[in-house]
């Protein structure tokens, strides 16, 4: 690894505040499939309940609360009694279960169902031809009067974290289950700058390799290729999100308070920086794939001169040789004494020329 691409690993790595998580199912009580379930009301945690449904009862015994659910990977039975108990639809709750979409927001009547794809960056010590870069993973997201139930697919994308730093936010907690998706939303855009900043340290670590000294040697289409796979994943996940940001920032939608829509603007505008830096890497790698092509043919090129050119040489001697190898008794110079050096001497001469002649062309 070059000196200038471990500064940026350890510079990375140095940004990265590492939090306990507490929404990891070995913490929670409720299981691996349930990470967390809290009831809040006023911006505040309330007591611990045993279950869902006194969590929800709580709740509605305040009035003024909401209660979050974290589920991770759950199976049809197992999310079954949670879309019962909060009157999930159906579509959506297959959505959710069987994961694989696209980020989308949809509306059933006073519920909101978001979808967002999470990425992460994959640390690696070098590029190569088979390296994952972008890891991605699925957040669904279902937000009502009074509940947040969050889906998670995938191995990153945990957001426990999140709630902490929420948590510590009383006064944008108390504004709702709206302040909870727009934490996530801005959580999720946070992740995509990461990963795109730390994609850009990729894009120019091979820009320099492609454009160094005898580039079209030590640089691999493979990892160039490879790149623009993984550019391609990380398109997949931030360009489809502009449409349900705005909708959010713009619109009136139910469940969402309307002063939490300018946070989403806010949203939408880091959105939009993730979605043009991705757009100009992708353009940037196609232009250093095509470079490296000419390199690649460039240096065919020159192979093919050089061995032209030798063989334009080599032919001088097979000449001459050619000639008295023939079994011919009556030749020129068979019997003088100097005839051998000066055949030498020719097939040296004119091999010197013709060598010369080349150089000066730049083909050897």
């Amino acid at each position: 690894m070059s000196m200038v691409g471990g500064l940026r690993k350890m510079a990375r790595l140095a940004r990265r505040v590492r939090r306990v998580d507490l929404s990891h199912p070995a913490r929670s009580p409720l299981g691996t499939t349930v990470v967390n379930c809290v009831a809040y009301s006023d911006g505040r945690r309330l007591r611990a309940a045993d279950g869902i449904e006194e969590s929800l009862r709580q709740v509605r015994k305040y009035g003024d609360g909401f209660v979050w659910i974290g589920l991770h990977e759950p199976s049809e039975e197992e999310f079954e009694g949670v879309a019962e108990l909060f009157g999930l639809h159906p579509l959506a709750v297959e959505d959710a279960v069987h994961a694989h979409q696209r980020p989308k927001l949809e509306r059933y009547d006073d519920v909101l169902f978001t979808v967002f794809k999470t990425v992460t960056y994959v640390e690696h010590e070098r590029l190569t031809a088979t390296s994952e870069v972008v890891d991605t993973g699925e957040l669904m997201v279902f937000t009502g009067p009074d509940f947040v139930v969050t889906v998670r697919h995938g191995r990153h994308g945990s957001l426990g974290p999140l709630r902490e730093a929420l948590e510590a936010d009383v006064e944008q907690l108390a504004k709702g289950p709206s302040a909870v998706l727009h934490a996530i939303a801005d959580h999720v855009v946070d992740d995509c700058l990461a990963v795109v900043d730390a994609v850009q340290a990729d894009i120019e670590q091979v820009e320099t390799d492609v454009f160094a000294p005898r580039g079209a040697e030590s640089a691999d289409a493979g990892r160039i290729y490879q790149l623009k796979r993984e550019l391609l994943e990380l398109k997949r996940a931030v360009v489809p999100l502009a449409r349900p940001v705005a909708t959010l920032a713009t619109e009136p939608c139910p469940s969402v308070d309307p002063a939490i829509q300018p946070y989403f603007r806010d949203v939408a505008d880091h959105l939009a920086r993730a979605g043009e830096q991705i757009s100009a890497f992708d353009g940037l790698v196609d232009s250093i794939l095509q470079a490296h092509l000419a390199q690649v043919t460039v240096a065919q090129n020159e192979d093919m001169r050089k061995i032209t050119a030798w063989a334009a040489i080599i032919a001088v001697p097979t000449m001459v040789c050619g000639v008295y190898g023939m079994n011919f008794e009556h030749m020129p110079e068979l019997r003088w004494a100097y005839g051998y050096p000066f055949a030498l001497g020719v097939i040296a001469v004119a091999c010197f020329f013709i060598y010369r002649g080349f150089k000066r062309n730049g083909w050897l």
